[in-house]
């Protein structure tokens, strides 16, 4: 009996894949209070897991939950930049987190 190699490509995974961590946060229909402690979950586990940009969909709504992420992205030691998505990345309900 003889063996065939394989040839191709094999595909590694990425830390954040290894760790599960998705390039999104989904905060719709969490309170400010429910949203906080995830966000800087999130980022944490974002950061360490290697990725460099991530999304946080907050909807667009009252407004109330943009705000209170923007006002904990300015704070937050990890993250270096942010901006309201463009159209194509929700709009002003999400926002770009560059780690």
């Amino acid at each position: 009996m003889t063996h065939k190699k394989r040839m191709g490509f094999q595909r590694h995974s990425t830390p954040a894949e290894k760790a599960g961590i998705n390039v999104e946060l989904d905060l719709h229909a969490l309170t400010v209070d429910e949203a906080l402690p995830i966000i800087h979950g999130y980022l944490n586990d974002a950061c360490l897991a290697g990725l460099k940009e991530v999304r946080i969909v907050h909807g667009k709504g009252t407004g109330a939950l943009r705000q209170v992420v923007m006002r904990e992205l300015k704070s937050h030691p990890l993250v270096k930049s942010f901006r309201t998505g463009n159209r194509f990345e929700g709009s002003t309900g999400a926002t770009i987190v560059e780690l």
